[in-house]
């Protein structure tokens, strides 16, 4: 099973990009088994510490997440037969929630008084795994320290770069750890240090450009507070996109390309197309189709209630 992780897909748009734009190419990370990109971390960051010793034969993950990194790592440690602790919200999806259980983990839950990401949440969140991690045996991932997953995103960008004939002039993705913006961005430009890099964060929270956190329904980015792995020196430029226009974006996505995915890949999308406006015909623009819409039918992006 964990041998089906990687080697997705890159297409193009079709139809949502105008005429006069720079093409644009996105990544189906959703083609992962557990719908998502972080299938590709939550492996680098257990198989780093089993080999390393940090994780013992006998001994739990403990991790805090919205949900996609939960759900990963729970398929991981399902397939690997190592018992896992989640810490998460009813803020993330139940789908989420759902899948996660399904796979095995157990979940403690911390309540959001304001139904949305925060930088409370995510602080309390962490506070939590820190001291369920203390039981012994326990190894704890810290997905916004642990540099494991760079690696995988490193492969990542790879694929990109072999699957785009080399033709990326600029890549744009949202910052959640900024394990995949890091990991990606560094190494396109091992291949051309010109790739245009831009990060992305909601406009309700959006601190990697200075203003001050806020509460997003962007599941998967915008912690609230500058993380540990983000460094300025990453990308070129920062853009934001508000929760609705991220919303919107992927919803054009499903009925315009048939691509149904969540609302950082429309975030993504947003942006992309902001930037192969700028850029013109004959560039190209590179971004990530994040994970499945079918992890937020029950959420304000995708539900009929």
């Amino acid at each position: 099973m964990l041998d089906n992780i990687g080697h997705t897909r890159l297409i193009p748009l079709r139809h949502m990009v105008p005429a006069g734009s720079a093409g644009i190419l996105i990544k189906l990370e959703y083609e992962n088994p557990t719908g998502s990109m972080k299938d590709r971390m939550a492996l680098a960051m257990v198989a780093a510490a089993e080999a390393d010793g940090r994780l013992k034969p006998g001994g739990s993950v403990v991790e805090y997440t919205g949900g996609s990194t939960g759900v990963s790592l729970a398929f991981v440690c399902a397939a690997k037969r190592i018992p896992l602790q989640i810490v998460t919200s009813e803020a993330f999806s139940k789908e989420k929630r759902d899948h996660m259980t399904a796979l095995g983990a157990r979940l403690t839950l911390v309540g959001s008084p304001s139904g949305g990401t925060t930088k409370a949440l995510t602080l309390e969140m962490i506070e939590t795994a820190r001291k369920l991690a203390a039981a012994p045996g326990s190894y704890w991932t810290d997905q916004l320290n642990n540099t494991d997953q760079l690696s995988s995103y490193a492969r990542m960008g790879e694929e990109m770069w072999e699957q785009a004939n080399g033709q990326v002039d600029a890549f744009i993705q949202s910052v959640g750890t900024c394990g995949s913006l890091r990991g990606i961005s560094t190494h396109l430009r091992t291949h051309n240090n010109a790739v245009h890099i831009v990060a992305v964060e909601p406009e309700e929270s959006a601190v990697l450009s200075g203003r001050a956190s806020g509460s997003h329904k962007i599941e998967g980015t915008g912690a609230g507070f500058v993380v540990p792995l983000w460094n300025a020196s990453l990308a070129n430029e920062i853009q934001t996109v508000s929760t609705a226009e991220a919303m919107a974006t992927a919803r054009r996505l499903a009925r315009e390309e048939g691509i149904f995915a969540g609302t950082s890949t429309g975030g993504n999308v947003a942006v992309a197309l902001r930037i192969a406006e700028r850029l013109g015909a004959g560039k190209t623009v590179v971004t990530i189709a994040v994970d499945s819409g079918m992890k937020y039918l029950s959420t304000a992006l995708y539900s009929q209630s």
